[in-house]
């Protein structure tokens, strides 16, 4: 049975790259926790928006899909699931709402992770949520040709509740210390939860939920705000190539955490910076919506698209970024580069 002990492994983890993203997390998480509680009606759309991006991300690394008009009903539940994918996606939804309510209150064990389980599969038809893996399972890839090899082989189901517990149980003992950062705990725990690799389906989906879970417990809620799942998806490539070289020889307990926990902590920071930038544009005092539209463009050094100025502006209509995007045309203070939907816009430096 491996070992969970964290005690002494944490130690390895402090080389210079990881501990210069531990203090700019520290740094961010006490600029804004007063921001936050001052102006918490301000970002309620940032909310809406990260659960929406949250939701469809996390699905969308595990080939779960439906469209963008269907995707958002589903997270506003404003419609019934019509197929798996779409069942699949509500019942993220239903966790991811339980744990922005309610993660004070849900402690990292077993019988909780378990309910998590259980509820991600809530509008199945067959009974597959809330139980451990019954039979073996293997992490599979494949290379550029189709062919399939197996990359990693998980704890085996006799062993996993045991597993399970153990984890869980070591967890709560390393942060019962206080000598260690929760942030490297975090995506320790998250590793070894995904080598365990607990049950027959969701797997990767949980993980997530529960590095949301874990983050909002440690106080560091930027998750909230900006989808920690949505920058996953994004970095996906190097996500799997971290996962992999932290999980070679970890049957053995000589598995090296280093690159997964620097990715992690590195999405961690790219959450809070982004929050940053949004917050910027979105309390700028005085400033009209399209005025705010060409104050976002003129200070993103390189291109920008449509899509992204309503990420980053959520209160801000289609309609009235694209009017901003005319009339900025219109006065030669844009350049719009391509067409169609892979139109980009940079701010005319040469004329301004």
């Amino acid at each position: 049975m491996r070992n969970f002990d964290y005690s002494k492994k944490w130690e390895k983890l402090l080389t210079p790259e990881i501990v210069a993203l531990l203090t700019q997390i520290h740094e961010y998480k006490g600029e804004q926790s007063l921001f936050i509680e001052a102006k918490e009606d301000t970002l309620t759309q940032m909310v809406e928006l990260a659960k929406i991006q949250s939701t469809e991300a996390s699905n969308k690394i595990e080939g779960i899909y439906t469209s963008d008009a269907r995707l958002k009903a589903l997270v506003k539940d404003k419609t019934t699931p019509r197929t798996r994918n779409e069942r699949e996606i509500a019942g993220y939804r239903d966790v991811l709402n339980t744990i922005h309510e309610s993660h004070d209150y849900i402690s990292i064990k077993p019988n909780m992770i378990l309910q998590l389980h259980r509820d991600l599969y809530k509008f199945e038809g067959y009974d597959i949520g809330g139980k451990y893996k019954a039979a073996d399972n293997i992490i599979e890839e494949e290379d550029e040709k189709g062919n399939k090899f197996v990359r990693f082989r998980p704890v085996p189901a006799w062993e996993t509740p045991e597993a399970v517990e153990n984890l869980c149980n070591e967890f709560e003992k390393a942060l019962g210390t206080g000598k260690i950062d929760q942030l490297l705990l975090i995506p320790m725990f998250i590793l070894d939860f995904l080598c365990i690799h607990p049950f027959n389906d969701g797997n990767g989906r949980m993980s997530r939920l529960l590095t949301l879970l874990m983050l909002y417990r440690a106080g560091y809620i930027v998750g909230k705000y900006i989808s920690i799942e949505h920058l996953i998806e994004k970095t996906k490539a190097s996500y799997y190539e971290c996962l992999q070289e932290s999980s070679l020889n970890w049957h053995e307990g000589e598995n090296n955490y280093v690159p997964f926990v620097k990715y992690l902590l590195g999405v961690v920071v790219a959450a809070y910076r982004d929050f940053s930038d949004r917050v910027e544009i979105l309390t700028t005092g005085g400033l009209s919506k399209p005025e705010r539209v060409a104050k976002l463009i003129r200070s993103t050094y390189g291109e920008i698209t449509k899509a992204q100025i309503m990420e980053k502006c959520p209160d801000i209509s289609r309609i009235t970024v694209e009017r901003a995007l005319a009339e900025l045309l219109a006065s030669d203070d844009i350049i719009k580069i391509g067409g169609g939907r892979y139109t980009k816009y940079e701010w005319n430096r040469d004329e301004k």
